[in-house]
């Protein structure tokens, strides 16, 4: 190939390239790509104060070590900062409602649990403490997760409910995306 049609096919490659971007990266996300914050615009800062339990759960500290894992969350995977609620945009309240544990399977040999289910079910409320418009409200809000309590592994509901926290915390933080 001559370096006149070098350049011509460099330059044919350079529009393609450009118009594939283009078509692909847009600002309406219903459209393809984009290169648009997920999060919403004009929120900078979060308060989350201690969630509360239900009546009838009896873990000692579970609502600090969700509380916490929220707030890692919001502050690893969003734009936003934890704050006070005197200095904060918005506020993150909630209440872990129910826990429930169901055996997933039996050990033929001895009859215990082989593998344990563990559903946290939370209600929360995502408000906009500068208008007071509620942002995203969610009732009877589902996590489950599964730990194997007996040998080799011996699982508590503890160390089997820390991944649980994670994921929740997770979900939590995905509905504070944008609804587009």
């Amino acid at each position: 190939m001559k370096t006149g049609q070098k350049r011509i096919v460099a330059v044919l490659l350079g529009v393609l390239l450009a118009g594939v971007l283009a078509g692909c990266l847009s600002n309406d996300p219903t459209t393809g790509y984009t290169a648009k914050s997920q999060y919403r615009q004009g929120i900078r800062t979060v308060a989350v104060p201690i969630w509360t339990r239900g009546k009838d759960i009896y873990r000692r500290d579970i609502e600090i070590r969700l509380t916490e894992s929220l707030v890692k969350r919001i502050e690893l995977d969003t734009p936003y900062k934890v704050t006070t609620k005197q200095r904060a945009d918005t506020i993150l309240t909630g209440t872990l409602e129910k826990i429930t544990q169901r055996t997933m399977s039996f050990d033929p040999d001895s009859g215990d649990p082989r593998e344990m289910q563990v559903t946290f079910t939370v209600s929360f409320k995502w408000e906009d403490l500068r208008t007071g418009k509620i942002i995203v409200k969610r009732q009877n809000f589902d996590v489950a997760g599964i730990y194997l309590p007996p040998v080799p592994f011996n699982e508590d509901f503890f160390q089997g409910s820390e991944d649980l926290l994670d994921k929740l915390a997770r979900r939590v933080v995905e509905t504070m995306e944008s609804d587009w």
